[in-house]
């Protein structure tokens, strides 16, 4: 049986590699691209939220009604994909700015959040006698990086950019390496 299991993930393997070689050429290719055209990436980035707020809020508003049978609250669902969908087809009337504006404050709200819950799990660290320095001094820079994103929201989006550049570029890489690992391993 183990011979089965092995045989089956090499012959996987064997019709696989590829699609792992793909995926890291385009997170590659979308990495450099943000880099190299920054403007027409935070273009980009706009008009991918605006669609994506309008395509989640279309699927929540149809699961509402289909759970309407079943779940007696489905009119959150409803509200949900209604503000969703609202959001979207404003962020596209007030195309780039509203996305933009939307991605800036996310950021500076997850921020704010963590850094936050950090510092107060910092403290109870600290009270049960846990190194909590690390953890007290993350949420600060947290808290600290959320303020200076409220000041500075094209920083902040600058900031966004790079982020995702760089992640696109790593993780291109590590996906193009394993896909040739991959293939190296299952030669016939």
């Amino acid at each position: 049986m183990t011979g089965t299991v092995l045989d089956d993930l090499h012959h996987f393997a064997q019709r696989a590699w590829w699609a792992l070689l793909l995926r890291g050429l385009l997170a590659l290719a979308v990495g450099v691209f943000i880099l190299v055209r920054p403007l027409e990436s935070i273009a980009a980035f706009a008009l991918v939220i605006a669609w994506w707020a309008m395509f989640t809020g279309f699927v929540n508003a149809v699961q509402a009604f289909e759970l309407k049978r079943v779940a007696r609250h489905w009119w959150v669902l409803l509200l949900s994909g209604l503000v969703s969908i609202g959001f979207g087809i404003l962020a596209l009337m007030y195309y780039p700015g509203l996305s933009l504006a939307f991605a800036v404050f996310v950021a500076v709200w997850w921020l704010m959040v963590t850094g936050v819950i950090e510092f107060y799990a910092a403290l109870q660290m600290k009270k049960i006698g846990a190194p909590w320095g690390w953890t007290g001094a993350f949420g600060v820079l947290s808290v600290v990086a959320s303020v200076f994103g409220l000041l500075s929201p094209p920083a902040t989006l600058v900031a966004i950019m790079g982020l995702m550049a760089w992640f696109g570029i790593v993780v291109g890489l590590t996906l193009i390496i394993g896909a040739f690992r991959v293939r190296s391993i299952v030669k016939p």
